[in-house]
């Protein structure tokens, strides 16, 4: 059974996951690798999530401020060997529901296009896709979505 933690971006089992990650996105970014790269430190990430497999780290998410009332999804990932079995869409709710316990009503991400895997993800998890924002502005392989979050109290 997955179980998830709420930690923060010191956590050493989150830094491996980050560092598997990297080294995937480093391959199928290309040229444009180091690009994205500057927006995806993780040395100050107060709200981050790691998912465990019988106590072996498996996949990690994290949420960081975007506006008053959205917050942004980065450095999703989830281990090659446990793809395909849920671990990301648990961590995915995990940092959702921590948005809204944090009273933001909205998250926000990117995703490259050359991550069919991850646009799958948030199109199943009822994301939706926004006009490029930010630094992704006008980069043409990057996709960016948007998840309205049902904030606590809120009827149907």
């Amino acid at each position: 059974m997955i179980k998830c933690i709420r930690t923060t971006s010191d956590n050493k089992d989150f830094q491996q996951l980050v560092t598997a990650l990297d080294a995937d996105l480093k391959i199928r970014d290309g040229e444009e690798h180091s690009f994205y790269a500057q927006f995806n430190k993780i040395d100050a990430l107060k709200y981050v999530v790691v998912a465990y497999d019988d106590d072996i780290a498996v996949g990690c998410g994290a949420i960081k401020d975007y506006s008053n009332d959205a917050m942004e999804v980065k450095r999703m990932y989830v281990s090659v060997n446990k793809r395909g079995q849920g671990v990301a869409s648990t961590v995915l709710k995990e940092l959702e529901k921590w948005a809204v316990e944090l009273k933001y009503s909205k998250c926000v991400l990117e995703t490259g296009k050359k991550q069919p895997e991850a646009i799958a993800l948030y199109k199943k998890s009822n994301y939706k896709i926004i006009p490029n924002y930010g630094q992704y502005e006008n980069v043409e392989n990057s996709v960016c979505f948007e998840k309205k979050l049902k904030v606590l109290g809120e009827e149907d």
